[in-house]
């Protein structure tokens, strides 16, 4: 075993703050976002620290993960966790791959989260994005953290194929097809008397708790893709259109089916019949502010209190696609501001980690300020069709942003309408 040099809580103080220093936080991206997984005093992150869990060290591209985080070699290199070993083995990771300056800090249970002074970060809704354990707790009539004990409908999301909810999903969870929730027509949200007649049916009132989540299976020969768009997606544009329809409290399983399979955990391929509610319980929508249609994303884009966000891939943003083969038009909403969702219409890359979890939100807000992207404007994200736009909404809403919004509509809509405004080409940013 390598010797490496352990830092004391006064040293590592010190070290706050310095460009020259990378604190590498290695415990499961859930408690870097402010879950306490192992009974800690205090949730969150070290203030300033970058999210490597340990599990990632196993994969083949480790270094490659490293360097997109922009963890440099003349960095000076701190490596904490749960416990001494953990530590160990990702420093001694870094040692190899020729970092130089490399320390672990093995007071973060006993020191950092259990006293006050000590500086901590998290996720302002992490409440929201729950892990395999929660659910499984849920499952054995347990009552999980940060859970009231509410009645809970854990939702297997799907786009019209009941196989890949029949092949293989979370014990005791129901399926939902996205086509509930919003119709193939216009790829909107539908009528509020079609929600309600839809989150009745799916035995989901407005103070059930409800878990989503989602995996994608080429219906050809039902190989799983777990990193496409389509399962993940799926499950995100559900919880916002839950949201919008009333839902008080939707999660979503952070990483999708793909976490509870890494988990380890029981799969089941038993069809749940669903049990249906009499009474939704509120009136429709219950937070009609998530949603914006055409007429107010026009105001939006001559305001200075506002932008559209759009989230598409860069050939989409300059009109070189149109990302659909159903979508003719190509371009893009003149004034919208470019928050590049990956590499197309199908996958949304840019704001996942490698085990498709939700990307490091300290990642995300600083690449959005880059494109002009800031918290104190309303923002209304938008794609082809909604559900690349909601999984952005997410990240925001999850943050704390106080006006996030869907422009539901998005370019789909937008463009069917020749008289509202396009450009193609590359932006003039003079």
């Amino acid at each position: 075993m390598i010797e490496l040099k352990e830092l004391s809580t006064g040293m590592l103080i010190k070290l706050l703050g310095m460009k020259e220093v990378n604190i590498i936080d290695v415990r499961p991206i859930d408690a870097y976002n402010g879950w306490k997984l192992k009974d800690e005093a205090r949730g969150g992150h070290i203030q300033g620290a970058k999210s490597l869990p340990i599990k990632w060290a196993d994969y083949m591209d480790w270094i490659e993960v490293v360097r997109h985080k922009q963890i440099l070699q003349k960095d000076h290199i701190v490596v904490y966790g749960y416990t001494p070993d953990q530590s160990q083995k990702v420093a001694e990771l870094f040692l190899k791959a020729g970092y130089r300056e490399v320390s672990v800090y093995n007071g973060f249970v006993y020191e950092w989260a259990a006293r006050d002074e000590y500086p901590l970060e998290k996720l302002e809704r992490y409440r929201q994005l729950v892990y395999p354990e929660w659910i499984k707790t849920v499952q054995d009539g347990g009552t999980p953290p940060e859970h009231g004990g509410e009645k809970t409908v854990i939702c297997h999301a799907h786009y019209r194929n009941r196989n890949a909810y029949l092949t293989g999903h979370i014990p005791g969870a129901i399926d939902i097809d996205t086509l509930a929730l919003e119709a193939s027509e216009t790829w909107n949200r539908r009528t509020p008397e079609e929600l309600k007649a839809t989150l009745e049916q799916h035995g989901i009132d407005s103070d059930t708790t409800v878990i989503l989540y989602g995996k994608y299976m080429d219906p050809d020969n039902d190989n799983e893709f777990p990193g496409s768009a389509a399962g993940h997606i799926g499950a995100i544009r559900c919880a916002f259109i839950m949201m919008y329809g009333g839902v008080k409290d939707v999660r979503i399983l952070n990483g999708g089916f793909q976490s509870w399979k890494d988990a380890g955990y029981e799969i089941s391929s038993l069809d749940i019949p669903k049990e249906p509610v009499a009474e939704f319980g509120e009136s429709i929508p219950g937070r009609p502010e998530l949603a914006v249609d055409v007429p107010e994303a026009k105001k939006m884009i001559q305001s200075s209190d506002a932008d559209l966000v759009c989230v598409r891939s860069y050939p989409e943003y300059i009109g070189e696609v149109s990302g659909y083969n159903y979508i003719e038009p190509k371009g893009r909403i003149p004034g919208a501001v470019f928050a590049n969702c990956g590499s197309d219409a199908y996958h949304m890359e840019n704001y996942r980690n490698v085990d498709h979890t939700t990307r490091e939100f300290h990642e995300t807000a600083k690449i959005w300020k880059e494109s002009g992207i800031t918290p104190d404007k309303h923002l209304a994200f938008y794609c082809g069709t909604g559900w690349r736009g909601s999984e952005a909404w997410i990240n925001a809403w999850l943050m704390g942003w106080p006006r996030v919004s869907v422009f539901d509509g998005g370019w789909f809509e937008w463009s069917s309408d020749p008289d509202n405004p396009f450009q193609t080409g590359i932006p003039d940013k003079s």
